[in-house]
């Protein structure tokens, strides 16, 4: 029987990103090409300075592309409005400005905004949301702490509540484990994987966490210096990608492990 065809909600065709000030251009990354689609987990990884981060801004509609297409649910980015953007994308970025005054239920319940009339009123229908993702997140019990009360891994529990209360079919990341331990790095991660399974929205996060991602996501993006590939892991691995990211004298990639590691 033919596999059920997964309706695609990010796509992008010969894009190219980066920055450009007057006359003067500065790719960053070309030639991408890749298709999200929901309930998938995806990580963009690559080298630090590679443009992991300026290709989640692009994509999200934070900067401009430089040339190509990007499709959020099968529309053209271009003719989508700021105001139907926040319905469609919800962002958790690593520097995030946020009051930590704010409650932890009244920040999620801030993922509402983009439905909630000109005085931010909620609903019943926006509260149960905010309490289905609170539940989704299982950070009821801390729903009445305020914010500069939380852990590092606390407080990322709770943008990914808000995110998900935004009720967008696509969520990005960017960074979403760092400052955290080994373990809360692990739990962060085995929680967007468990999210996407559950709701079916595309989560797509920038990570150096690539051992984890090998082993929990659904496709990689690779961005190297000079192209970007993306496809599931072990087809990335089979294609020996991983081998050339990083300088062979000091971290190799053990492919009978799956995983990279210190060289000695």
């Amino acid at each position: 029987m033919e596999a059920e065809k997964k309706h695609i909600i990010l796509k992008t065709e010969n894009l190219s990103i980066g920055y450009r000030k007057k006359q003067l251009e500065k790719v960053v990354a070309s030639g991408i090409n890749i298709e999200v689609t929901e309930g998938e987990l995806v990580a963009v990884i690559g080298i630090n300075g590679v443009g992991k981060s300026t290709f989640l801004r692009t994509v999200s509609g934070i900067q401009p592309e430089l040339s190509g297409h990007i499709e959020i649910n099968g529309v053209n980015r271009k003719n989508i409005s700021s105001e139907r953007l926040a319905t469609m994308i919800s962002l958790v970025l690593t520097e995030q400005p946020l009051s930590k005054n704010l409650g932890v239920a009244e920040l999620v319940a801030l993922g509402r905004q983009p439905y909630t009339n000109w005085i931010g009123r909620l609903s019943p229908g926006d509260l149960k949301i905010v309490k289905n993702a609170l539940a989704l997140v299982k950070i009821e019990e801390i729903q009445e702490k305020k914010c500069h009360e939380l852990s590092d891994g606390q407080l990322q529990k709770v943008l990914i509540s808000r995110a998900l209360a935004q009720n967008t079919p696509l969520m990005i990341l960017d960074e979403p484990t760092s400052h955290l331990d080994m373990y809360h790095k692990a739990q962060v991660l085995k929680l967007l994987k468990d999210l996407s399974l559950r709701t079916r929205k595309a989560v797509i996060f920038a990570t150096h966490e690539i051992n984890l991602a090998l082993q929990l996501c659904d496709k990689i993006i690779l961005m190297k210096p000079n192209e970007v590939v993306q496809g599931k892991p072990q087809q990335l691995i089979q294609k020996g990608h991983f081998e050339s990211i990083f300088p062979s004298d000091l971290i190799v990639f053990d492919t009978a492990t799956e995983s990279f590691r210190i060289k000695t």
